[in-house]
């Protein structure tokens, strides 16, 4: 995948020190990474840069809202998110990210890509269900909601239940209690 430009930082120009770097997502981020989950995108990412000596530490902060769909209803909503990751970047031989928030890069490297980390940070900031605030509190009206009520099972009476049972049963049970 091709890297986007405005997501990499050249950390070798950088005096040691804290550096903030914002970006604001919309919906082109996404269709970059063919992610199709979202409706629209209005997410702030901030990242603030600590550049030491021997290493650099990364802390990222995403939050807005993504547009997708109810999970039950189908519905479009606003579903508001937010994240925190920090991550090291330390300096070795050969690229090793096998660690969640530890990134080794080769010595030689001067920049880094943090596209992939704020994709992340969006996509696993997501509820695993997503639900239209409209259905928690009831007050959205839709056919799919009614349809779901009318075709949701109905628990019976207790009482009424006895009663519907077929009297030969009854016969058979009383074969229990002769012996």
């Amino acid at each position: 995948m091709k890297q986007l430009k405005e997501f990499t930082i050249p950390f070798v120009g950088l005096k040691e020190g804290e550096h903030r770097f914002d970006y604001n997502i919309d919906q082109t981020f996404f269709n970059h990474f063919e992610y199709e989950d979202f409706n629209a995108t209005n997410v702030k990412a901030d990242l603030i840069l600590v550049k030491k000596s021997t290493l650099l530490e990364l802390n990222f902060q995403i939050s807005g809202t993504v547009n997708v769909n109810c999970d039950l209803t189908n519905e479009p909503f606003d579903q508001s998110i937010s994240n925190k990751f920090d991550l090291v970047v330390k300096f070795g031989e050969e690229y090793n990210d096998e660690h969640i928030d530890i990134l080794i890069v080769p010595h030689g490297e001067y920049e880094i890509n943090v596209q992939q980390y704020i994709y992340e940070m969006i996509v696993l900031a997501l509820p695993s269900k997503r639900i239209h605030p409209g259905v928690e509190d009831g007050t959205l009206d839709s056919e799919i909601l009614d349809k779901l009520e009318e075709l949701s099972p109905k628990i019976k009476d207790v009482k009424t239940e006895e009663e519907e049972t077929d009297p030969r049963w009854n016969t058979l049970k009383k074969l229990l209690t002769d012996k």
